[in-house]
């Protein structure tokens, strides 16, 4: 069983990677050996308290787990790649709430009809923070047309950028984009001898992401490539949503396994019948 508390007492001097190393070492075992698996936590709060405050971020659907969460011109991050790992269930949620004026951070924006294309439709978003938009004909029009607007980055500082504002780094040098229309207007430094632009973390008021598997204590385990952007996000968001196609009890999912802790899932819902959509079928000639 977890000890109730736990301290740990550093001599004086400076910072050195034996430190760093327990520290690390401390904030996992706090994040995952400490979350419940069996029912021990449950035992220490008066039995059926804890099963009632894991349950808590259980929600039947996703009408009512972004209940209170929504308003216009807010700011979003969305997980998934293409149309691998998308939160459509929450998505959907979003486009039937009517909010407006969003700022969206994602990869992509969906395709025409689908993922986040589907919040292009009601021009629901404001603003994209992406990387790769090509394969949403509607983006393009509204782009043109001046009804929105387009932050373009680097697919890894995109990512870089989302996993330092869940670490809580206000910002970061690289030399990705320097010289290009990215770096302009953004600050420039040299580091031994090259130049490096300075990127700012991201944050969003809401994160939604989608999982394989699920607890009800909000540990998350993401399937194969479908994991993508989803882990990174649900770290950013000042409040995480989550999707998850199978919902397990606490204790189900081996922790050395989950990918996401369940400190970061605020609400969680089970999705059901998800479209496997293909978004560029490539295929042989026939012999």
């Amino acid at each position: 069983m977890p000890p109730d508390s736990l301290f740990v007492i550093f001599p004086p001097g400076p910072p050195t990677a034996l430190r760093s190393h327990v520290y690390c070492s401390l904030v996992y075992y706090l994040l995952i050996a400490c979350q419940p698996s069996s029912g021990a936590t449950a035992a220490r709060k008066g039995g059926k308290d804890g099963q009632v405050a894991r349950a808590k971020k259980v929600y039947a659907d996703a009408a009512a787990a972004l209940a209170g969460l929504l308003r216009d011109d807010m700011v979003i991050m969305a997980g998934g790649f293409g149309l691998c790992g998308i939160p459509e269930t929450l998505i959907e949620g979003i486009r039937l709430s009517g909010v407006k004026g969003l700022t969206v951070i994602s990869n992509n924006a969906g395709v025409d009809g689908f993922g986040l294309g589907v919040l292009l439709e009601t021009k629901a978003i404001a603003k994209m923070v992406s990387s790769y938009v090509g394969e949403n004909k509607l983006f393009a029009q509204q782009y043109l047309s001046g009804e929105l607007q387009l932050e373009f980055n680097p697919q890894g500082t995109l990512a870089e950028r989302i996993r330092a504002g869940g670490a809580g780094i206000p910002a970061f040098f690289t030399k990705t984009g320097v010289g290009t229309l990215v770096a302009e207007g953004k600050e420039l430094r040299q580091f031994n001898g090259e130049t490096y632009v300075m990127e700012t973390g991201l944050v969003a008021d809401l994160s939604i992401v989608k999982a394989h598997t699920g607890d009800t204590a909000g540990n998350l385990v993401y399937r194969k490539t479908a994991r993508n952007f989803n882990p990174m996000m649900a770290t950013a968001g000042k409040v995480t949503v989550a999707e998850v196609e199978h919902l397990v009890a606490p204790g189900t999912i081996d922790p050395d396994h989950i990918h996401t802790p369940g400190i970061f899932v605020q609400r969680i819902i089970q999705g059901a019948q998800y479209e496997k959509r293909i978004e560029q079928r490539t295929t042989r000639k026939k012999a």
